[in-house]
């Protein structure tokens, strides 16, 4: 007997097959819409191809489980619609690592709900392999939720970006694990008890707080993507405790190129995962703002406007390093402009973008987009670092840690090794910035110091917009 009544009796023994065809043509659309992310001349219609493989996925489970209550639904899409419209529209380029750890926040949490949800309506009733996976999913998921609101904290300013210790943290921290290794095989074993699992729950939650506050508001993009890739599992956890290929299949994707990510930002700051989980850089110490001295007898050489329009406007080769202080100032339009203005004098205008420039990958490639920069104008580290020495001048907004030449000189650095733009191979350097302060890593840069280095301090916005009206002067 057909038991969905949105399926004809006729079509009721397709239905299985046609279900799992659907799931496989999304399925592929994630994978398209995911590879076509890897470019940002394709990014856009591969985030439109994987929104539109997400809803063919939730019409389709709709009317393969024959729910005909939509009233929750229906309300559930609006309101997260709503609010999904105002946070594209109101949350700022430099915010988006912030609302990228509460997505993440919220997935992981969703996942242990639908685990925990899952284990309710089957009243208890489940074998040790369905078992496991709901410990599994409730671990993940829990974990992800309090630890990307942490991370939201670090980067908002709610939580101390420094590293958060106390005695015994570590003792605890691993104390707890053990518990929530003894809370799973409790539940594994008798899966009618309950208990074991709001246990197990209870202490991820305060797992989640304990491994992310430790670790230095420097690395937060680094853990932002470690949880996107947890986020991913779990939902992966939930797709097995619901047996649902589609939702497997996307978590796994999400898992996956979560940690690929996770993997390619610790090579460009050449620490391992452990080192970022379990170590931080220390604070440093910052001049005053627009100060033209630093420690010691060491000296900067200041810049103006017309300084730099004489520079820029007379040189064969320009390269623009873009960084947070360019996001911050919501400079990017005025930064094209300067390169579009050179480029008609007969400028060689090129954009070096460092991999962990800004607060997530990918964020320079972005913000310039943003601002309709060609794409064949953007170069990645590996591709720009060849072209320094050749280049008259390097104009650096914003930009501090990514191009500290102590990442290759001093081998008593926090950042020695770091992979970083070789801006100091080229003939003259200007940092646009609004001190001498250093940067996420709290550490001073040796590059301010330079005999081929100019500093032109203020906010990088009112900076460029002033050169802009010196180039139109020459």
């Amino acid at each position: 007997m057909n038991s969905n009544p949105l399926v004809p009796e006729m079509l009721a023994e397709y239905v299985p097959v046609i279900t799992e065809i659907l799931y496989l043509i999304a399925i592929s659309m994630f994978i398209l819409g995911l590879k076509r992310l890897s470019s940002p001349a394709t990014a856009r219609s591969g985030n439109k191809m994987a929104a539109w493989a997400m809803l063919i996925g939730i019409v389709v489970t709709l009317f393969d489980q024959g729910i005909v209550s939509f009233e929750w639904i229906i309300a559930g899409i609006v309101i997260g619609s709503a609010i999904g419209i105002a946070l594209a529209k109101k949350v700022e380029m430099t915010a988006m690592p912030e609302l990228v750890a509460i997505f993440n926040g919220f997935g992981g949490g969703a996942s242990a709900v639908v685990a925990g949800g899952e284990y309710m309506r089957l009243s208890g009733v489940v074998g040790t392999g369905d078992s496991i996976t709901m410990a599994i999913g409730v671990l993940i998921g829990a974990v992800t939720f309090t630890g990307s609101f942490i991370a939201f904290g670090k980067l908002k300013g709610f939580v101390s970006g420094s590293p958060v210790m106390f005695p015994g943290i570590r003792v605890l921290t691993v104390g707890l694990f053990l518990v929530v290794l003894v809370e799973a095989v409790m539940f594994a074993m008798n899966s009618g008890d309950w208990l074991p699992l709001v246990v197990l729950a209870v202490v991820a939650l305060i797992l989640g707080i304990l491994l992310v506050i430790p670790i230095g508001g420097a690395d937060m993009p680094v853990v932002i993507s470690l949880l996107n890739s947890y986020s991913g599992l779990a939902a992966s956890a939930a797709g097995f405790v619901l047996n649902n290929s589609l939702l497997i299949v996307a978590g796994a994707l999400v898992g996956a190129s979560g940690l690929i990510l996770t993997n390619i930002m610790c090579v460009a700051m050449n620490r391992s995962l452990f080192n970022v989980l379990f170590g931080a850089f220390g604070a440093g110490e910052s001049a005053g703002p627009g100060s033209t001295e630093a420690t010691g007898d060491k000296t900067v050489r200041e810049a103006q406007a017309d300084d730099v329009a004489v520079m820029t406007a007379y040189a064969q080769r320009v390269i623009i390093v873009p960084g947070y202080g360019l996001a911050v100032a919501q400079a990017q339009h005025a930064c094209r402009e300067v390169g579009d203005m050179l480029e008609e004098k007969g400028v060689d205008v090129r954009y070096g973008i460092h991999p962990v420039a800004g607060r997530m990958p990918g964020h320079m490639n972005v913000l310039l987009a943003e601002a309709n920069v060609p794409y064949d104008k953007l170069f990645d580290m590996e591709e720009i670092n060849s072209e320094f020495s050749k280049t008259d001048v390097v104009l650096i907004i914003g930009a501090n840690d990514v191009v500290n030449p102590d990442a290759r000189e001093n081998e008593s650095s926090p950042i020695y090794g770091m992979p970083i733009l070789n801006v100091d191979e080229a003939k003259t350097t200007v940092v646009f910035k609004r001190s001498l302060n250093p940067g996420f890593a709290g550490i001073d840069n040796t590059l301010f110091y330079k005999e081929n280095n100019y500093m032109f301090f203020g906010d990088a916005k009112k900076s460029l917009t002033e050169l802009i009206s010196a180039i139109k002067t020459l």
